[in-house]
């Protein structure tokens, strides 16, 4: 009976979410550990910032500026991660998800005109927005982290 039922917007949302954490998964699979630290060159970023990057971003976007529930993201530290495993990386990923699942259960879709305030910067935008920016952030990032070890794999050839 405590099962709260997520709207089906929500659930599709989730499972878009999921899929492109798989799609990471699948990306950093059998790296070795100088991989997910390589970043192929100027202006380009390992698969160790990119992934903790994008679970900080979706973090800041739907518990930060959709519910409210700072979570003190440094996200200047985020580009210098450096010595995470794939499992290390796997276990953000699984625990962002959760997070994300508990607040979608308590989402309804008369919310998604609210507005909110980037607490980072002050901007106005409502939670429709955010949620799409967060995944359409997040699949920026996935095809980052598949271009970057398919660098790596061609380099090591």
């Amino acid at each position: 009976k405590g099962q709260i039922m997520m709207q089906s917007f929500f659930r599709n949302y989730l499972d878009n979410l999921k899929e492109f954490h798989d799609e990471i998964r699948k990306a950093v699979q059998g790296l070795p550990q100088t991989a997910l630290d390589w970043d192929p060159g100027p202006e380009m970023n390992s698969v160790n910032v990119l992934v903790v990057h994008l679970a900080g971003a979706e973090r800041y976007w739907i518990g930060d500026v959709i519910n409210g529930e700072p979570s003190g993201r440094d996200r200047e530290s985020e580009f210098l991660v450096q010595g995470l495993s794939a499992e290390d990386l796997f276990q953000r990923l699984s625990e962002i998800e959760s997070y994300i699942e508990k607040a979608l259960e308590t989402f309804a879709l008369q919310e998604l005109d609210a507005k909110r305030i980037s607490p980072r910067n002050g901007r106005e935008v409502s939670v429709g927005w955010a949620l799409c920016h967060a995944l359409k952030h997040t699949s920026l990032h996935v095809g980052h982290i598949q271009i970057v070890r398919q660098l790596w794999e061609q380099q090591t050839r």
